[in-house]
C-alpha cells in the first residue's frame, strides 16, 4: 500500500499482480500516532479476520496496533508527542464503501478515520485471497 501515490498494490512473491486507487484516512500524511487522530497507520502487518461488513460492504481487520506499532506509540508517548489519556487505537481495516458510492474512491478523497478504502468489486476481487495471520501487507508513507 503506497500512500502518497493512493495505491493498493498487490504482490505474489516480488511480482506485482494488480494496483487498486484507494484513499486513506482525513488526514493521510504521516503513521498514525493514536486514536481518533485520523492517520492510517504505517508499518508492516498481518490480518486479523474478515467478514462481510453492514456499512462498508466487507472489512478486513488490519493487524494494527502489532508489536512495531507500540514499540513507535510508547517511544513517542515518552517523548511528550502523545497527548495525555491517548490510546494507540485499533479496528483499522480494508474496506468497501456503502453499495452505489464507489464515486467516493474515484474521487480520490481521503475521509476514513484511518482505514483504506476500496471500491467494492476491488475489495470483493483480493477478500478470497487475504488469510488471516498468513497474508502481509505494508503500508509505506
Amino acid at each position: 500500500m503506497d500512500k502518497s501515490e493512493r495505491e493498493f498494490r498487490v504482490f505474489v512473491n516480488d511480482s506485482l499482480l494488480k494496483t487498486y486507487p484507494c484513499v486513506l484516512g482525513e488526514k493521510p500524511v504521516g503513521d498514525k500516532f493514536h486514536q481518533g487522530d485520523r492517520k492510517t497507520p504505517e508499518g508492516t502487518f498481518t490480518f486479523r479476520s474478515k467478514r462481510v461488513h453492514d456499512s462498508w460492504h466487507k472489512f478486513i481487520w488490519v493487524d494494527y496496533p502489532n508489536a512495531e506499532s507500540w514499540k513507535r506509540y510508547n517511544e513517542r508517548k515518552a517523548q511528550g508527542l502523545i497527548p495525555a489519556g491517548k490510546d494507540i487505537g485499533g479496528e483499522i481495516g480494508i474496506h468497501g464503501v456503502p453499495d452505489g458510492y464507489d464515486h467516493w474512491i474515484d474521487a480520490g478523497q481521503d475521509w476514513t478515520w484511518g482505514c483504506i478504502a476500496l471500491r467494492n468489486a476491488d475489495v470483493d476481487e483480493i477478500y478470497p485471497y487475504i488469510r488471516p495471520e498468513k497474508t502481509m501487507m505494508v503500508i509505506e508513507p
